[in-house]
């Protein structure tokens, strides 16, 4: 394609409202275009890179055994009224009507629409198990649509949706559609890992994220790297802590701890460790106001403590609350002595301590020597625990490490939830009903690439890996209007052609420092340049966007280059 034919047109300026490096690289590279808040024109360049990811993604789903079908993008309120989610949804659910007063709303996701597809259809176990999955347009209405492609309102997914009649069919297919998304993002040359993830409003029993890992990663993830367990923060579990050192044998009492409200502040009163300290905290839920109590050095998983209460909403209740409901102050509250009507959790990091200090529920005051069993008894152990790097690895004897992913791809086993609510039934082998087991298995299309460009660029634009490249060669004439330079650049190009390489040919009537910055910025992974100086030598420049090797080559000798670089960078 020869750049004065190709609509690409880039830009110095980073845009003022382009926080994260991927979207302003991507604006800068007319990779899109924004529309509105959150919805953006994809343009040829940056298409070209989506399409790539698509081809692999659908040669690695084929290959797995799933079946493309398409999907409708509006979708009638009656099917989330079955499932129950057109309330529940929030206000993401782009709700409007038609003209004739039915209420429809935009797709941000498809279980209701391919569960009411499949149960039209197959209604013998024997049908079973079916694996459909589609790439189409979403929009789920967020408050503030952000980083570009990474948090936009209208968006490119693949999701998918399989059908079983057991429990372990769906665990078979949910293995097999890991295996292809490990795959699909080996395919592309990013370095990702896969982790077990919280449900969330999807729902169901088990799930996994793939995580880009780049530095401006929103998610923080913990990996060890003996086994290769990985899992976000608010489902990652750890080893049983070290236990602390008992405090003084005595029974419990209370002491003044006057000023004193942080775990730091009462350790240096009282001096003690602060992980021999019960943290207590109060939060509002639908359900009413809860305590939780963990180990003073450690923090609370709030996603894990909402999956505990079986909550919705969950939110750190505010001093005037507390206050209120205990007559203390955060700083000063503990398990003992709080009214009936509170109930409190306590983390499984407390289980081993002995003789330990809490909060008396007075402001200014502790108490000390508290043990379970005598002087608290609380009802179970949980497990709230915010994980932190250097943990212990739950799987094996490894440590913990915690780095920053995105999230560009997600796993659910949803087993009956909303088969059940939808009558998606089969009959078994003796002719009685049962719900079918369904997986679900997401990909965010535009968002891989966009995390693609977070771990792959430099000062001066985008480093692409190969598989996803717009154009895998850059072809520069330097000298357009010289004769010579010309004929080398044209026959090049028409060579590479032929050896069916992309090529992005570079023919625009502009400054050689121009066209090096432009080349710098899309990141095509492999340039050759022709100019009138080299050429003199019978030799044309080909180098690597990543690398940074030039390599000065003679002109029958270039292509065979080119080739044994794109094979290097594939």
């Amino acid at each position: 394609m020869r750049w004065t034919k190709f609509h690409l047109y880039t830009t110095r300026e980073v845009p003022a409202d382009a926080e994260v490096i991927s979207h302003q690289l991507m604006l800068r590279t007319g990779m899109i275009k924004k529309t509105a808040a959150g919805i953006y024109t994809y343009m040829p360049f940056g298409w070209r890179s989506l399409q790539k990811l698509m081809t692999i993604v659908r040669r690695e789903l084929d290959f797995s055994g799933a079946l493309e079908l398409q999907m409708p993008a509006v979708q009638p309120a009656e099917l989330w009224m079955e499932s129950g989610r057109w309330q529940k949804y929030g206000k993401e659910l782009l709700r409007f009507k038609d003209r004739h007063d039915r209420d429809f709303c935009m797709g941000p996701t498809h279980e209701e629409v391919i569960t009411d597809a499949v149960r039209r259809d197959l209604k013998s176990y024997r049908q079973l198990p079916v694996n459909l999955y589609q790439i189409q347009t979403k929009f789920r209405d967020e408050i503030r649509p952000r980083f570009g492609l990474m948090r936009g309102r209208e968006f490119i997914m693949k999701d998918g949706y399989s059908f079983h009649a057991s429990r372990e069919s769906l665990d078979e297919t949910y293995n097999e559609m890991e295996a292809a998304y490990r795959r699909i993002f080996d395919a592309l040359k990013l370095d990702y890992t896969a982790v077990e993830a919280d449900t969330g409003t999807i729902g169901g029993s088990a799930s996994h994220e793939f995580m880009v890992l780049a530095e401006t990663g929103e998610s923080a993830v913990v990996r060890c790297p003996q086994c290769g367990y990985g899992a976000n923060v608010e489902k990652a579990e750890t080893r049983e802590l070290s236990k602390v050192e008992p405090g003084k044998e005595e029974a419990m009492r209370e002491v003044a701890t006057p000023g004193s409200r942080t775990v730091d502040e009462v350790a240096k009163l009282l001096q003690i460790p602060g992980a021999l300290i019960l943290k207590t905290l109060i939060y509002n839920t639908e359900k009413g106001l809860v305590a939780v109590a963990i180990r003073g050095d450690r923090e609370v998983n709030e996603i894990k403590l909402g999956n505990a209460l079986d909550v919705q909403h969950l939110q750190l209740a505010s001093d005037e609350k507390v206050r209120e409901a205990i007559g203390a102050s955060f700083g000063s509250l503990g398990p003992i002595g709080l009214p009936k009507d509170v109930p409190v959790l306590v983390d499984r990091s407390a289980e081993s301590l002995r003789f330990f200090a809490c909060g008396a529920n007075q402001d200014g005051a502790h108490f000390v020597g508290v043990e379970w069993g005598r002087d608290i008894k609380p009802e179970t152990f949980v497990d709230v625990l915010m994980v932190a790097a250097g943990d212990g690895c739950p799987r094996c004897e490894g440590t913990l490490g915690m780095h920053r992913g995105i999230e560009v791809g997600h796993i659910f086993k949803l087993g009956t939830k909303y088969s059940q609510a939808m009558q998606c039934n089969f009959t078994d082998e003796v002719g009685q009903d049962h719900p079918m087991v369904m997986g679900c298995y997401g990909l965010g299309v535009g968002r891989t690439v966009a995390a693609a460009i977070e771990q792959n660029h430099d000062a001066d634009g985008i480093i692409w890996p190969l598989p996803l490249a717009p154009f895998q060669v850059l072809l520069q004439s330097l000298n357009p209007s010289d004769a010579a330079v010309s004929k080398t650049a044209d026959e090049l190009y028409a060579g590479l052609r032929a050896q069916g390489v992309d090529v992005l040919y570079d023919d625009r009537d502009e400054r050689p420092g121009v066209k090096f910055k432009d080349g710098d910025l899309i990141g095509i992974p492999v340039r050759i340049t022709v100019g009138a100086k080299s050429l003199a030598d019978g030799k044309v420049e080909v180098s690597s966007r990543r690398e940074r090797v030039k390599e000065l080559v003679a002109v029958p000798e270039a292509i065979a280059g080119v080739m044994e670089r794109l094979r290097a960078s594939g």
